[in-house]
């Protein structure tokens, strides 16, 4: 789309060794008008970069700190598995191929329950807190079932203002402050469009099961108190990250 400025095109990163102030800063300002390290979803470059940080960035690097909560997010619920345009980061090696693919904690989790499993006497009267600890099981395998059926979007939009006058820091705080499961907000810029009026650009991630961005728009981003900032809201891009059958 020639409305999504240049700065989201796919090009190869590099970046210093991230566990160092000079790593992070250029971390964060890569991630500035970014969701992601490459690309318009998340992919094995982020993970090349997730995987080479020792912790999660601070506080003081917003962007950085944004990111790495966000692939964390993407981890727990999915594996993530687009190839990236290429990162190099120094220091790091590779991220084997399994780490990209099935990363959630859930499942070595369940594969040490059924090996508890294994020592249970099957003939013996099961206890309460078996009982118990068995249904917990079940609802956790069952949520994260379902977690894993949800497919994910990325999606660009435009958020316009009244007129030059709109407070555009307040406009994006009233933004960010919608919070639902399977929203995950990300990068955003504002972008010049003539007469001294300039539009909010932000980038977000959501589960396709959990949030509808036509619903967020009509029904928050447009009505009281938010649209004492925001005039309109446009869908720029909307690409499908990966799909479950």
């Amino acid at each position: 789309s020639e409305k999504i400025d240049s700065s989201f095109r796919n090009t190869m990163a590099a970046f210093p060794n991230l566990n160092s102030d000079s790593g992070l800063k250029k971390l964060d300002e890569h991630l500035l008008t970014r969701s992601y390290i490459t690309g318009y979803q998340a992919s094995k470059d982020d993970i090349t970069v997730f995987t080479a940080l020792a912790k999660p960035p601070s506080s003081q690097y917003v962007n950085a700190s944004r990111w790495y909560n966000h692939i964390d997010a993407l981890l727990r619920i999915s594996g993530v598995t687009a190839e990236g345009s290429g990162v190099v980061v120094e220091g790091s090696a590779p991220v084997a191929e399994e780490a990209v693919a099935t990363p959630p904690a859930a499942d070595s989790k369940d594969a040490a329950d059924e090996e508890d499993d294994d020592d249970v006497d099957l003939f013996g009267e099961e206890t309460e807190e078996e009982k118990k600890a068995a249904e917990e099981r079940a609802a956790s395998v069952k949520a994260s079932t379902k977690k894993k059926e949800s497919g994910k979007s990325s999606v660009l939009i435009d958020i316009k203002p009244w007129d030059d006058e709109t407070d555009m820091k307040k406009l994006e705080e009233a933004v960010r402050s919608i919070q639902m499961e399977g929203l995950f907000w990300g990068a955003s810029k504002l972008v010049p469009v003539g007469y001294g009026i300039k539009k909010l650009q932000i980038m977000c991630t959501i589960v396709d099961d959990l949030v509808s961005v036509d619903t967020m728009i009509e029904e928050q981003l447009t009505v009281e108190p938010i649209n004492e900032f925001v005039q309109s809201c446009d869908i720029v891009a909307f690409n499908k990250i990966c799909e479950y059958h």
